[in-house]
């Protein structure tokens, strides 16, 4: 048993190390692209400028557009961060790129239905745009690590041709991979040993409907497993029908994708003790907040 369960535990690594190797260093060279051709002015200007409120329900859009899943995020809230975008804008998009996309709305939609899809989408956009505003507002900004910013002033004699802007940007990637792959892997393998060795009906003895405290729970568990909202969706509908409530497997989902452990990892590298707390805070808040709601509404 112990060896069947090493086996998972190791091809699991090795699986998600490898993915998210290749989305970080996917993500983070079209980051660098994007800082090629687009100007610093542009960014700021299409996130609101100095307009929060805007910057921060724009952000909240943009993520909602993206099909990232929450570690590829991060290269992309770092690219925001070096342009300059206000920091809400940046949170805004920070809690909505892993939650929001087309695809996640289409199965919630196709398994759970129209209404708890809706719900969940108001619920998160909302709670995305309200939370970075809140966080701004509380000064939250100067807990972004200052070493996290990495882009350098402009350089105006750069070669502008296509062959060095690629250059730039791949450099710029691998750069930046260095700097993060311990977290990454660190973050990974906490992942695989729970992937291993915990016991899938812990998750759903936990999480029962007969547990007063199920959704708040099922939304801790969540954030160890490091499951994609697009593949925790039909395992959430298989615990549904085995007696998990609704509510419960959008806490699973929303503290899953929200924050997990790969991605808190990859966190801690740019945010400081405060403000890495506090986005935890926020994805649970959101977990239980959709998940009572849910409940409610399917009841």
């Amino acid at each position: 048993m112990f060896w069947n369960n090493l086996s998972v535990a190791v091809n699991y690594f090795i699986e998600i190390a490898i993915e998210l190797t290749v989305l970080f260093i996917g993500i983070t060279f079209l980051v660098g692209l994007i800082q090629e051709y687009v100007s610093d002015e542009t960014i700021k200007k299409a996130m609101g400028g100095q307009h929060k409120v805007v910057g921060s329900i724009l952000g909240a859009g943009f993520g909602a557009l993206t099909p990232f899943c929450s570690c590829s995020t991060i290269p992309m809230l770092l690219g925001m961060l070096n342009a300059g975008v206000p920091f809400a804008a940046a949170m805004a998009f920070l809690f909505s790129s892993p939650l929001l996309n087309p695809v996640i709305i289409s199965l919630l939609v196709i398994l759970l239905g129209w209404k708890v899809a809706s719900l969940y989408f108001t619920v998160t956009f909302v709670a995305a745009i309200i939370i970075s505003l809140l966080l701004d507002w509380l000064g939250f900004a100067s807990q972004v690590k200052s070493a996290a910013v990495i882009r350098g002033s402009c350089d105006c004699k750069q070669a502008t041709d296509a062959k060095s802007r690629v250059q730039r940007s791949a450099r710029f990637a691998f750069s930046l991979f260095r700097q993060l792959m311990p977290y990454l892997l660190i973050g990974a393998g906490i992942g695989a040993f729970i992937h291993g060795f915990v016991p899938t009906d812990i998750v759903s003895r936990l999480a029962g409907p007969d547990n007063p405290l199920a959704i708040p729970m099922a939304a801790i568990v969540g954030i160890p497993l490091y499951i994609r909202a697009e593949t925790m969706i039909p395992i959430g509908l298989a615990l549904i029908e085995k007696g998990m409530s609704v509510g419960a497997v959008l806490g699973l989902v929303i503290g899953g994708a929200g924050a997990s452990i790969p991605e808190l990892a990859l966190l801690s590298a740019i945010f400081k003790k405060r403000l890495l707390s506090a986005f935890v805070v926020t994805i649970l808040v959101i977990a239980v907040t959709a998940g009572y709601l849910a409940n409610l509404l399917t009841l």
